[in-house]
């Protein structure tokens, strides 16, 4: 390795440094005040490690009256919203990939690059001329707005990369295309499918503005749980940091699990393009 490979590698790492330092060094704080007493959290100048490590903010979350009812409508609304995704998703990324509608793309691309409060005025209005306001179906139904792009356009991407000649084969002994696409196009996507599974998992999941505009008391999602931590009388950063890091916690953990398959899947993705 010469020197400019050598100073190359340095940069890199330098880069990566900055870029994830800032982070990493609030995630650490979060869990530093998660882990204090209110005494230590006011301290001047700031105590990072305490002596006595405050469990206490852990187990007043979880012993909270709502916090499992917020977890249930979480694991409700984001499993439906991103099993609805995936079975309208997955068909589309493949059919827009194989007839190379490149329009369709298009309006795909600009309908995940809109930001989700776009449509949540005119789908306020509706879902209250319905009657559904504070149930769980509003919240399913517009998370689909962002989770339904999100796999179709990771599925179109990762489509263009896979053989032709499987599916040509399959065709021309005499399988159907719904048959190609069960059988053959499937088994072979399965690395896209997780990733498009995984992201959509995690943008339903971290979604707050929906729960606290269309949800009711009792029909909140997690996200929501760590805004009431917030009291105008009173302001806890230990379980309020506390809450936030319980909720961060399962889709970091997916994130850090799957990290490959997110790598891979993004990067096959951006070969063509979609």
């Amino acid at each position: 390795m010469n020197l400019r490979q050598i100073v190359g590698q340095i940069g890199l790492w330098l880069s990566v440094l900055v870029i994830v330092s800032p982070a990493i060094l609030f995630f650490l704080w979060m869990a530093s005040l998660s882990l204090k007493f209110e005494v230590d959290n006011a301290a001047y100048p700031p105590v990072f490690i305490p002596e006595h490590f405050a469990w206490k903010n852990y187990a007043d979350v979880l012993a909270s009256n709502r916090f499992l009812t917020y977890f249930v409508n979480s694991l409700i609304v984001t499993g439906s919203a991103t099993a609805l995704a995936l079975l309208v998703g997955v068909p589309a990324g493949y059919g827009i990939a194989r007839m190379a509608a490149h329009k369709s793309a298009i309006v795909i691309l600009i309908a995940r690059i809109t930001p989700g409060l776009s449509y949540l005025i005119p789908l306020f209005l509706l879902f209250q001329w319905l009657g559904l306001l504070g149930t769980l179906v509003p919240q399913i139904i517009i998370h689909l707005v962002v989770t339904v792009p999100i796999v179709i356009w990771i599925m179109i991407g990762y489509f263009e990369t896979t053989p032709m000649e499987l599916e040509e084969a399959a065709l021309i002994d005499g399988a159907g295309r719904w048959q190609v696409f069960r059988h053959v196009a499937l088994p072979i996507a399965r690395p896209g499918i997780a990733v498009a599974f995984i992201l959509a998992v995690i943008f339903s999941w971290n979604n707050f503005v929906f729960g606290i505009v269309l949800a009711g008391r009792e029909t909140r999602t997690l996200p929501v749980a760590v805004y009431n931590m917030i009291s105008f009388d009173q302001l806890s950063w230990g379980p309020l940091a506390a809450a936030a890091l319980i909720v961060t916690f399962p889709v970091l953990l997916l994130t850090v699990l799957a990290q490959r398959q997110i790598v891979a899947g993004l990067t096959a993705g951006a070969v063509k393009g979609g």
